[in-house]
């Protein structure tokens, strides 16, 4: 692989390391992958009502559009009550389909990417100890506070996960932030960052994605891409990622 040349070829990177990311994250919480023409649907039934992990990524409009309903009909006979479609910005034939069947945009997070030699490494922070480890246990519970989860809505993952390493960030002795990398090629895709309440503020989150990125380069790999919220977009620009476009999260959720 080499490191993309355009804007387009960028958003395309982020968008192709995102389907083997969400089929493992299915696959290894007890839900599985359903596959159709350049589609891929993670579905997790051990969370129903969190779209988040019941994502469709597709390759072309013309592949979802036609899809739609029977998307609907294997999420809703899996129990799944929201799943969610990512669209670019610039489907917007994709992004009316799905509101005319019920969607709702829900959120919109930035393609970001860089060149992984163009991190921009935060100085060290004394008191923060970082270590890699794979403790999806803790993985997943740090997301939950972090992110207002109830308990158990965001599923352990278990199994081979050799290609997702997972850092941890402590202060004083505690645990307090996450973060994950998952290998695609020669990408290496940032997710599950994530820094309780009580470490915020100090820029643990950069740190411990920066020693990720280190990590990968040293590898091999030769990009990193992520999908930022708006909490974590100052962060990631400071490290040196570029924007690429919105992506947008069209929602489809079962009535209370």
């Amino acid at each position: 692989m080499t490191v993309p040349a355009d804007d387009a070829a960028w958003l395309e990177l982020v968008r192709s390391s995102m389907p083997p990311f969400w089929a493992l994250l299915a696959e290894s919480t007890g839900g599985r992958t359903w596959r159709g023409d350049r589609i891929t649907a993670a579905i997790v039934p051990g969370s129903p009502r969190r779209s988040f992990f019941n994502s469709v990524l597709y390759e072309e409009p013309e592949a979802l559009i036609p899809s739609i309903g029977e998307l609907d009909e294997v999420y809703a006979a899996e129990g799944v009550e929201a799943w969610t479609v990512w669209v670019p910005e610039a489907d917007t034939a994709v992004a009316q389909a799905l509101e005319a069947a019920g969607h709702r945009l829900d959120a919109t997070p930035r393609a970001m990417a860089m060149p992984i030699d163009g991190l921009r490494a935060p100085d060290p922070d004394p008191e923060l100890e970082i270590r890699e480890e794979p403790d999806f246990e803790l993985v997943s519970s740090l997301n939950e506070v972090a992110y207002g989860f109830a308990p158990g809505e965001f599923p352990v993952m278990q199994g081979d996960l050799s290609a997702l390493r997972t850092y941890l960030g402590s202060i004083d002795g505690e645990t307090v932030a996450c973060a994950g990398a998952f290998t695609h090629g020669s990408d290496c895709e940032i997710v599950f960052v994530a820094v309780l309440p009580e470490g915020r503020g100090r820029g643990i989150s950069g740190r411990l994605m920066a020693r990720a990125i280190a990590d990968a380069e040293e590898q091999g790999l030769e990009t990193t891409t992520l999908q930022a919220t708006k909490l974590g977009y100052p962060v990631y620009v400071k490290l040196g990622y570029v924007d690429y476009g919105e992506l947008q999260m069209w929602e489809r959720r079962k009535p209370a």
